[in-house]
């Protein structure tokens, strides 16, 4: 993270870790309730005349009277923080941070409270950007935040952040703040396999569906949790027009690929047009692991060959529970546009997967890094990819190679040089807030 940004959104509760204790995994290291009031919590802002009011509230509390109170002071530069020191941390440990907070007239709580763990050398100067905290566990008028970290090796002191800022009516209350040294954690393995490959010259829905299904069968043998296969696949290479090819979900391609996922024990997830009535919908089916339809989504930004076609659109953005995580499906011209990868990333999906007829692999990789999450494209182009949450092609599937399979841990933190973690720090500085055509 710059310098410029650190002392731009600094309205936070910092507190400092010196290294020098000694943690045991999964006990606690620090812990305050503020049942009373603390000479060491003293408070900060970069400028005087934007400061806003700090006090202890003996009043307020989550389980018992007692908290820190920031308030704004009207004007929406005022920002500021406080901050207290111990040691009791060891370099190279994992450590869950945990705080709750209450907040009061504050329009975007995403931007304005703003929790981070910001780890320093023993010159004082920033070992790591910092770690943004989220979350969304609620208690009464409560939210809890935490976020689980490894103490970088050259880390001397860790602070604490709470932030706020940015809301000139706003009052922030902290409460039951708490660092706990946990043991290492298992990574959170996912096999993921693309499929690649353009049928030609079939002459049916059912000869492309055995197609595919030999192919899914191939992929198997890598023993993946879930494959991807492209866009539209009932049809590619056979003269039906989408009406043609359309069915009803569940129908005869949904059963075809069930088996297939139950035979295998993975999800699969393929592009289909889905007949409603009248209606046909270009969609996204998931198949889970017992060969049922665990859910679909309908192709939002349908480009203008579809709408010709007789193709309608789909108006939401599902994101689906799976036994490894939260996964979105995206289609084809899907890419175009940042916005439905944006609204799957914010309601927590991991991993993205694009069937896809053609597309540029550059949005597609972007994509994935502007909301730091795995994406998974299945094409009729030159290449299928798997490309992990900073742009990076892991693997890749070709004419040549048409099935490609790759591990993944949904649990691994990306660390950008001078930025960070940007997996949440992201959703921190977004500005949705601000009307597109003001």
């Amino acid at each position: 993270m710059s310098a410029s940004y650190l002392a731009r959104i600094c309205l936070c509760l910092c507190y400092t870790i010196t290294g020098a204790g000694v943690a045991i995994a999964n006990e606690t290291v620090f812990e305050d309730d503020f049942a009373d009031r603390s000479n060491a919590w003293v408070s900060w802002t970069p400028r005087s005349e934007i400061s806003p009011a700090f006090a202890y509230d003996a009043k307020e509390g989550r389980d018992a009277p007692g908290s820190l109170r920031i308030s704004g002071g009207g004007a929406e530069a005022h920002f500021g923080s406080w901050s207290r020191r111990f040691s009791n941390f060891q370099p190279g440990k994992r450590y869950r941070f945990e705080a709750w907070y209450r907040c009061q007239g504050i329009e975007n709580p995403s931007r304005s409270v703003i929790p981070r763990l910001h780890w320093l050398n023993a010159e004082g100067l920033q070992a790591r950007p910092p770690d943004f905290a989220t979350g969304s566990t609620r208690e009464g008028n409560w939210t809890k935040v935490e976020y689980v970290t490894e103490a970088p090796m050259d880390a001397a002191e860790l602070q604490i952040q709470l932030g706020f800022g940015f809301a000139p009516q706003g009052q922030l209350w902290w409460d039951d703040v708490r660092i706990t040294q946990i043991a290492e954690t298992p990574a959170r393995l996912v096999r993921v396999a693309t499929i690649h490959h353009r049928a030609r010259g079939t002459k049916s829905a059912q000869e492309n569906r055995d197609l595919y299904i030999d192919l899914i069968d191939q992929a198997a043998k890598q023993n993946p949790d879930i494959i991807c296969l492209p866009e539209g696949f009932t049809t590619v290479g056979n003269p039906l027009s989408y009406i043609d090819a359309s069915e009803s979900i569940a129908g005869p391609s949904t059963r075809q690929l069930g088996e297939a996922a139950r035979k295998h024990n993975c999800y699969i997830v393929a592009g289909l047009y889905e007949r409603v009535g009248k209606v046909v919908y270009n969609t996204g089916a998931l198949i889970d692991r017992d060969g049922n339809l665990a859910g679909s989504y309908r192709k939002t930004h349908l480009p203008r060959e579809e709408w010709e076609g007789g193709i309608t659109p789909g108006n939401t953005y599902p994101v689906f529970d799976t036994d490894f995580g939260k996964i979105g499906v995206m289609i084809c011209w899907d890419v175009q546009f940042p916005e439905p990868a944006r609204a799957m990333a914010q309601q927590g999906a991991e991993l993205i997967l694009l069937p896809i007829w053609g597309g540029s692999d550059v949005l597609t990789r972007a994509r994935a890094i502007e909301n730091h999450v795995f994406l998974v494209s299945s094409s009729y182009g030159p290449s299928s990819f798997i490309i992990d949450p900073t742009g990076e092609i892991i693997a890749e599937a070709t004419e040549n190679n048409p099935i490609s399979v790759a591990e993944i841990d949904l649990d691994q933190h990306y660390y950008q040089k001078w930025l960070g973690n940007m997996k949440h720090r992201t959703w921190k500085e977004r500005r949705p807030d601000i009307p597109a055509n003001p």
